[in-house]
């Protein structure tokens, strides 16, 4: 019979329990690795479609050929003079007669008619062709764009944000969603830069209060404790209010973005509209100045 020395099956034992020790540690390695993918696996798959669901909300609304349109109602414009628009503004399937308070020059070709108050040109469903098909076509994709802006996915960080009460609040970019009106008294942020899109959609009005305002502000961050704003603030073309109710914006309130609305858009005396009024029903303006930058 072969004897091993004790020295020597001293080693060989802690040699075998050495290399049991190093195969329950590349086990254990080897299962933990698995568990960690699996994990990331499972965080991955949630996390990849709220980033989906981000980025298609936030793709643009399409307004067609209502974009050319400063203001474009169904049922009639109507302006407190002095008011000053720029862009194209139109009424259908309403008659002209419905634009009121323009003092409208008609074109000789009867496509158009032109004001005071507009830079661009007025038009309605009673013109002469090609301007009736023009006009349905227009309101088609307004509605069209309405229904593309409230049916935008929502975050739940963004739903019914301070119950409606917005003032002071800063929005950045996305979609929020408020189940009532939307009401501010003094001013509201929109952070970002001037590729962001913006979508609030609302179940009731917009009220703005008198001087109350809407202000873009760039992207920020913080420097040594200090607030440093980077870039371009947004643009008014890329922010969207979806309205079921109505909006009323105050004396002397500014607003910014392309405002689609259900009912009535009321703007009072000397409010002014970095955007769109387009709305399905009417518009009516007080000394109001509308434009797009």
């Amino acid at each position: 019979a072969t004897h091993l020395h004790p020295q020597n099956a001293a080693n060989a034992n802690a040699n075998a329990d050495n290399a049991m020790t190093s195969f329950l540690r590349s086990t254990i390695a080897l299962r933990s690795t698995m568990l960690a993918f699996m994990l990331a696996m499972a965080l991955a798959a949630p996390i990849g479609h709220l980033r989906r669901l981000q980025e298609t909300a936030t793709e643009t609304v399409d307004l067609g050929t209502a974009d050319t349109f400063a203001i474009l109602t169904k049922s009639g414009i109507t302006s407190v003079a002095p008011s000053d628009i720029t862009g194209d503004i139109g009424v259908s399937p309403i008659a002209a007669t419905a634009m009121t308070g323009f003092a409208l020059t008609m074109d000789p070709s009867g496509q158009f008619s032109t004001s005071d108050q507009v830079t661009g040109k007025c038009f309605a469903a009673d013109y002469t062709s090609p301007t009736p098909a023009k006009m349905t076509k227009a309101i088609s994709d307004m509605e069209a764009a309405y229904t593309d802006a409230a049916g935008r996915p929502v975050v739940a960080a963004n739903l019914n944000r301070k119950g409606g009460l917005i003032d002071g609040e800063t929005f950045e970019t996305g979609v929020h969603r408020w189940g009532s009106e939307v009401k501010f008294e003094i001013e509201i942020f929109i952070e970002g830069d001037e590729d962001d899109i913006f979508i609030f959609q609302t179940s009731g009005n917009v009220n703005a209060g008198n001087g109350a305002k809407v202000t873009l502000v760039p992207k920020s961050t913080t420097v040594a404790g200090i607030k440093v704003f980077t870039g371009n603030p947004p643009k008014a073309s890329n922010i969207f209010w979806q309205v079921a109710g109505k909006i009323d914006a105050g004396i002397n309130s500014h607003l910014e973005g392309t405002f689609l609305v259900q009912t009535h858009s009321a703007f009072r005396s000397g409010s002014r509209l970095n955007g769109r009024a387009l709305a399905q029903t009417a518009v009516t303006l007080i000394d109001t100045t509308i434009y797009l930058e």
